[in-house]
């Protein structure tokens, strides 16, 4: 994904979450999400694994702190409200079960929720687990932020992980730069909530590892 449709999946990502969430953004793309809920149209309560919550943009040139960062360790501006707190009381929240949602990457989907988002299993890899598995768990629900296929164009949605997973039946919701897909608990197919109109429905089962089911989809062809 070129950075405007990075841009437009976190905005697309902003909008489906409810007034009143607590929702934690892991490293990498679901950072983006922050940027896009920062004009106050609804109440969302940011949270970040190194102890922020409340509300942040990225910070804008020249206003960059190396102490006040996310979990990605991109500088950020916290909004008015925010709070700063110990690292050890932000794993708590993610443990203890009060974060209605959280925004993770994956490098695979299953079809029935499983999620893979630490290591490849490359022996090469450097595993970056950090705190993915609390979160998954932890969440509520799980949201994952990703390419539809990998850089050899294989998909990313599949029947069944291949890499080392992070949590087991955890991922409710999948957006990709294709659309937006829903687990089901059988595992043999996702359910289409809306589709990119410029993609095909045919590229989109092509480049899928289960059935796709359309008919929840209110975009057009």
């Amino acid at each position: 994904m070129n950075t405007e449709e990075r841009s437009l999946l976190a905005a697309r990502i902003a909008a489906d979450i409810p007034e009143g969430a607590y929702v934690n953004l892991g490293i990498g793309m679901p950072t983006l999400v922050a940027n896009h809920l920062a004009d106050g149209d609804k109440e969302v309560i940011l949270h970040t694994e190194n102890g922020v919550l409340g509300r942040w943009i990225d910070a804008p040139e020249g206003e960059q702190d190396p102490d006040l960062v996310n979990a990605g360790k991109v500088p950020i501006k916290l909004l008015p409200g925010a709070a700063i707190f110990h690292h050890a009381d932000s794993f708590a929240m993610m443990r203890g079960g009060h974060l209605d949602i959280c925004v993770l990457g994956a490098f695979q989907v299953a079809g029935n929720g499983d999620l893979a988002n630490w290591h490849t299993g490359d022996p090469d890899a450097i595993p970056a687990v950090g705190g993915a598995m609390d979160l998954a768990i932890g969440a509520k629900q799980t949201f994952v932020m990703m390419d539809h296929v990998d850089r050899e164009g294989h998909p990313k949605i599949v029947a069944n992980l291949t890499y080392p997973p992070t949590g087991l039946g955890c991922v409710t919701r999948i957006y990709t730069n294709y659309g937006t897909f829903e687990t089901c608990s059988d595992g043999n197919k996702v359910r289409a909530l809306f589709v990119n109109p410029a993609v095909s429905r045919e590229e989109i089962v092509r480049s899928t590892g289960v059935e796709v089911d359309f008919s929840f989809s209110h975009s057009a062809d």
